[in-house]
């Protein structure tokens, strides 16, 4: 099997994945998939502000257009966006059964399929479009990266299809591209894919995948995009013991709070799930959504103009309270009700709410706060880190995003805070992909360390002075090409091989009558009961066996079961 090879094989392996990844080609390959894949981004970009012209003849932001239209009008806007994005919705999802393929780029690069579905992914764009244009409560760079994601696997299909390179791998760079362009992060957007999707498991792909991002950037900073996406470029970050007690705070606090989120989400889909209708299920979460925008705008959209004015100092800490408490509720009705988008940018909205708050909260306590707005950008990438589990990109996206090296620290703090608080409470990450690496890791971690003796079933034994003719008939009852022989007192002396007892019998050495000690092998291998499965899985890769006698130890050497080969596999089938 590949999971334990011999030392020699190990280094051959790597040595070959390392050609592939890092050869010219694949390194040629990222440079036009990556500037591809920000057009793709620029396009959708530019599609949204479309229909924001179209809907409420302005181009700024959805928490100020829907002021255009009267205050009862909200609800219905956002509920007819909804019914409009659940009708795009059903019908991918019914394309989806009847393909049985997997849409969602990272599940591609995961398994390592060869194409993104196209028509999938461009009625769930659809979907997404119609949601996010009437003002839910989700991100943009969800429809984004799935899109980029969809132009680096036709790429992959019809312009690169004679090159030497897994369509996936393509596919990875694509979306590393498109996460991008999203936010001015290359860095962060290549280890997002593969912290997400590979698991990183192979830091090699990192080097295609970073080439591709920083492609992506360069080209939207050659169309003029090129400021950092938060203004903090310039302030400094004060490693004072009150900034460093509040940094500790807001980690503990954005784990705590990207769980309530994920919970949030979850009890919403339970909700919404009672509705079969996709239109109407949608249509009553955007309903929902504008009813709380009755009370402020600002939960509509994304939430990236709000974290504008959030590190600008506009609201004040009441204000700042409700928007929090709204944005995670809206959030969850528009997740919940299956609005396609994503939860980056709001889960950055909810992070730079509750820093600043705690800051702001510190500072009237009478502690010491020189700036309590730069604590936005900490609770940005804590809270970030909870939701996606992903405690290094969200780093990385924290400082690429405000262009701020003084932030390192406390960012890399709190993240890793958030991310382990949220872990230790059970939250599942919101990609699937995540929980699946975390399953197979722990499933891992469990067949190194487990030991032999919960595998342990019956074997067949005999004493040596039984007959040959019992050894044979056991044999036949119980299936087994082995039969085990103990003492009286349990105590393992060998085994009998059938092909053994039938060869002498043939040859006239024995008789049915003979006892077993005559053709007993008492060098036969064996494993012993405290040995961990994975020392019994070595043993089995020296043998040809199905089966291996378990003992108590080396010492007495009493017989206790066998360790099969077949449940080793069902075992190690949990982390494949």
């Amino acid at each position: 099997m590949a999971f334990f090879p011999q030392a020699g094989t190990v280094t051959e392996g790597c040595d070959v994945s390392v050609k592939h990844v890092l050869n010219w080609t694949t390194i040629l390959v990222a440079i036009p998939v990556g500037c591809a894949a920000s057009l793709v981004t620029l396009g959708f970009r530019h599609l949204i502000e479309l229909i924001n012209q179209l809907l409420f003849h302005t181009d700024r932001d959805i928490t100020v257009a829907m002021t255009v239209w009267p205050w009862y009008c909200w609800p219905l806007i956002v509920g007819l966006g909804g019914v409009v994005a659940g009708f795009f919705l059903r019908y991918a999802i019914s394309l989806e059964r009847q393909q049985t393929s997997k849409t969602d780029y990272l599940d591609v690069i995961n398994a390592r399929l060869d194409a993104v579905p196209t028509r999938t992914s461009l009625f769930r764009a659809l979907s997404s479009i119609a949601s996010i244009g009437s003002g839910a409560s989700i991100g943009k760079e969800g429809p984004m990266v799935q899109l980029s994601a969809l132009c680096g696997s036709l790429m992959g299909r019809f312009c690169f299809k004679s090159v030497a390179i897994n369509n996936s791998e393509i596919v990875a760079m694509a979306a590393a591209a498109g996460l991008a362009s999203v936010y001015h992060a290359p860095l962060a957007s290549a280890i997002f894919v593969a912290e997400i999707a590979f698991g990183i498991t192979a830091l090699q792909r990192l080097i295609p995948l970073i080439i591709a991002a920083a492609t992506a950037v360069m080209t939207m900073w050659s169309l003029g995009l090129r400021n950092a996406l938060y203004p903090f470029a310039d302030v400094q970050f004060q490693l004072e013991p009150t900034a460093l007690l509040l940094t500790v705070s807001i980690g503990l606090l954005s784990g705590l709070l990207g769980w309530l989120l994920i919970k949030m989400i979850g009890r919403s889909r339970q909700l919404f799930s009672a509705i079969a209708s996709l239109p109407l299920r949608l249509g009553l979460g955007g309903l929902l959504v504008g009813t709380l925008a009755l009370v402020s705008t600002d939960i509509l959209g994304n939430g990236y103009e709000v974290i504008v004015k959030i590190m600008a100092g506009d609201y004040l800490l009441p204000a700042l309270l409700l928007l929090l408490v709204l944005k995670m509720s809206a959030t969850a009705l528009s997740v919940g009700s299956n609005a396609v988008g994503g939860l980056f940018t709001p889960s950055l909205l909810v992070g730079a709410l509750l820093g600043v708050i705690i800051a702001t909260l510190a500072q009237q306590a009478g502690l010491p706060v020189s700036n309590t707005l730069l604590f936005a950008v900490v609770g940005m990438g804590a809270v970030l880190a909870a939701v996606s589990q992903a405690p290094l990109m969200a780093m990385l996206m924290a400082l690429e995003m405000t262009l701020n090296s003084s932030l390192l620290f406390p960012v890399m703090i709190a993240t890793v805070l958030a991310a382990l608080v949220a872990w230790r409470l059970q939250a599942t990450s919101t990609y699937p992909v995540v929980t699946q690496h975390f399953n197979r890791a722990d499933a891992k971690l469990e067949f190194d360390n487990s030991i032999i003796e919960q595998l342990i079933v019956p074997g067949a034994a005999l004493q040596p002075h039984e007959s040959v003719g019992r050894a044979l008939a056991v044999s036949s009852l119980k299936k087994e090409r082995y039969v085990y022989v103990i003492n009286d007192l349990g105590h393992f002396l060998g085994v009998v091989s059938i092909h053994d007892i039938s060869r002498k019998i043939l040859d006239h050495e024995i008789t049915l009558d003979s006892p077993v000690i005559l053709v007993m092998d008492a060098q036969f291998p064996c494993v012993f009961r405290n040995q961990t499965i994975r020392e019994g899985w070595e043993a089995f890769a020296q043998v040809t066996l199905e089966r291996l006698p378990v003992l108590n130890n080396p010492q007495d050497r009493k017989y206790l079961g066998v360790l099969t080969k077949t449940s080793l596999i069902r075992k190690a089938k949990e982390f494949i």
